[in-house]
């Protein structure tokens, strides 16, 4: 698997993983993307298996700890050198998934964060995703005041 930096050619194929791996409520639009990459390309983390894309994660630097409904879809809310990594989506392909691509491609993001600097990374994630990202040294600090998409979010935690 190779991982690399994600650019604006990439915002249709991680717009269509988006769509497909989430709720239309609570999917990032291709517009979102565009913003996003605009401000913070270094944002985009993007594996490969080969020519085939896997899978992508995306954040934004922020001084804020915990990460709010607002990030999702203001992108003006990123901070250049900000204390931490806030992760807007983590996503797989569906026929990718169970492989261990998810783990190696957050492990990366880690280590990227961890080698700029940051105090750590903060995610949601729905109740079934908490062991993995356990596994990967998130620690869960419960339910999150998230309600994006109307559904019921755990905070996530990774501090370095």
């Amino acid at each position: 698997m190779t991982i690399r930096q994600g650019t604006k050619e990439d915002i249709k194929i991680i717009s269509a993983a988006e769509a497909v791996s989430f709720p239309a409520a609570e999917a990032a639009s291709e517009g979102s993307f565009i913003r996003r990459m605009e401000l913070y390309p270094q944002g985009f983390w993007l594996s490969f298996e080969g020519d085939s894309f896997i899978g992508f994660v995306n954040g934004m630097e922020s001084n804020e700890e915990d990460l709010s409904d607002d990030m999702y879809e203001n992108a003006r809310l990123y901070k250049k050198d900000g204390a931490w990594e806030v992760i807007l989506s983590v996503v797989t392909l569906p026929e990718h998934r169970g492989k261990g691509y998810a783990s190696k491609l957050m492990r990366q993001v880690i280590a990227d964060t961890k080698a700029r600097g940051k105090k750590g990374l903060v995610l949601t994630c729905k109740d079934y995703l908490v062991g993995f990202y356990e596994s990967v040294g998130f620690v869960s600090e419960g339910l999150s005041s998230s309600t994006h998409g109307g559904a019921q979010w755990y905070q996530m935690r990774l501090a370095f």
